[in-house]
């Protein structure tokens, strides 16, 4: 049997660490990248006789994150202790939600080869982060930081809907896109603040029954995420057709091996004898503060996607590429603001900057310059004074060491060539040395002219006007 006779089932738990400026149950401050344990008090370090006190924007932050994937919100919600052995949070349990989680039964809405296609989301509940361990491999033992115990987390849970690396991709895209509009989260996924739990197993085609699950913890890259589940479905294939049997467990992903590893049996529901915390009170809310977080929603990436087809005419895999991430359409709509070229600003976010991010592996959220720079370096082209391909420089600089566009082209002496008498001094040269390109041309090969112009452009190193060079090599040519 081959991969094509078996079929994937894939279900996430995303995990998202909430903007707060404090954490879920003290006052302690979230800032990341603070030297180790100096963002903690006795609450979050789990010292006898201290109380938790529920942040209520974490609530508000949660409900916010329900009504935008389309959940039910409860009005009658409760905190529960999840038991287990944390060595990197020093209660030995997490406060968490079981049963009665803040948001249910949402949806999101992907697209996907066949069409749009809705991922069911189960709930969304909140509970706090755990600490962190670094291990010190001279020492031979760990150090903990509980400076992350205690930020706050909203866990997304998806239904087994989803089918392929492809689908896993688009829908934690879409998720991510959601919390970043609706500013719950900054979901930076390097520092761990969006990340997911990947639930995979496999069945023969036509076998109603689910295979057995495994689980891969905290992958915080899509790159590793497809990675991972690519190779676990080769896995577990590979065990079926030798006639064993897919063990139920918990793997960790390493990316330089690419292989996954065991770390432990994977734990169910029983396991964590979960029930209610004693020291906080239920989580009661009123249809009025539901509708007001409701209509106090700011505009989805679905709603800004429809208005840039309409009021910009940009093509729906353009606008899909701008809105996936809403620090793109920010920079997008505030540069327009500045040169009033939507196309040219969408051109330059799909081609040049997007290749930057992908090469660098940098986030939108990383990008250095702002929107200013970028309808500047919109404007110098229009205006004719540097040409698109100096215009590559510029922006290639503006990620290296941002600064005013026009300060560049003067520091680098890019100003575009666009003088006449210059660019027939140019032209004239370069046809002197490519007799056999006149040749071509006259000879009716069209591509003899773009080679031409080209190598003005190389002689220039990009600073000639292209629209006069290629104006005055049809005049020398047909003339």
């Amino acid at each position: 049997m081959t991969r094509d006779d078996y079929e994937v089932i894939i279900g996430l738990e995303v995990h998202s660490e909430l903007s707060t400026k404090t954490k879920i149950f003290c006052s302690c401050p979230t800032t990341f990248g603070a030297s180790p344990n100096t963002q903690v008090c006795p609450i979050c370090m789990a010292m006898p006789g201290t109380l938790p006190v529920l942040n209520e924007k974490v609530i508000e932050y949660a409900v916010k994150a329900g009504l935008a994937t389309n959940c039910t919100i409860s009005k009658d919600s409760k905190n529960d202790r999840k038991n287990y052995f944390y060595p990197d949070l020093p209660k030995a349990y997490q406060i968490s939600q079981y049963d009665k989680p803040l948001c249910e039964k949402g949806f999101v809405e992907i697209d996907t080869n066949n069409g749009k296609k809705k991922i069911r989301i189960t709930r969304i509940h909140i509970e706090e982060d755990a600490g962190k361990l670094n291990h010190d491999d001279f020492g031979g033992g760990s150090l903990v930081d509980l400076n992350r115990a205690g930020v706050p987390l909203i866990e997304i849970v998806s239904e087994p809907d989803l089918r392929s690396t492809e689908e896993v991709e688009s829908y934690l895209k879409k998720l991510k896109a959601i919390l970043e509009y609706i500013e719950v989260s900054d979901c930076k996924m390097q520092e761990g603040s969006f990340r997911a739990d990947v639930n995979v197993s496999v069945r023969k085609k036509g076998d109603p029954k689910l295979g057995t699950r495994t689980e891969m913890k905290n992958m915080n890259s899509f790159r590793s995420i497809t990675r991972a589940i690519e190779y676990e479905i080769d896995r577990q294939i590979e065990i079926l057709e030798e006639g064993n049997l897919v063990e139920q467990e918990t793997l960790r992903w390493d990316d330089v091996s690419g292989k996954t590893f065991s770390m432990r049996d994977k734990e169910d529901a029983q396991d964590y004898r979960y029930f209610p915390d004693p020291d906080l009170a239920a989580i009661k809310l009123s249809d009025e503060y539901i509708e007001n977080i409701r209509k106090n929603l700011p505009e989805l990436p679905e709603s800004r996607k429809q208005r840039y087809l309409e009021e910009y005419k940009l093509s729906e895999k353009d606008a899909n590429i701008i809105t996936a991430s809403k620090y793109l359409s920010d920079l997008f709509e505030n540069a327009i603001k500045v040169c009033n070229n939507p196309k040219a600003v969408s051109n330059w976010i799909i081609s040049e900057i997007s290749r930057i991010l992908n090469e660098t592996e940098m986030d939108p959220i990383e990008i250095p310059f702002d929107a200013n720079q970028l309808g500047k370096l919109v404007i110098l082209i229009d205006k004719g004074t540097i040409s698109s391909s100096i215009g590559k420089k510029v922006l290639e600089e503006l990620f290296e060491n941002p600064r005013d566009p026009e300060s560049i082209i003067k520091e680098k002496g890019w100003i575009q060539i666009s003088d006449e008498s210059e660019i027939k001094e140019i032209v004239t040269k370069i046809l002197e040395a490519n007799p056999q390109s006149i040749a071509d041309y006259k000879a009716g090969k069209d591509r003899a002219l773009g080679y031409l112009v080209g190598q003005a452009m190389k002689e220039t190193k990009g600073k000639a006007n292209p629209k006069m060079l290629n104006e005055m090599f049809l005049k020398e040519l047909n003339g």
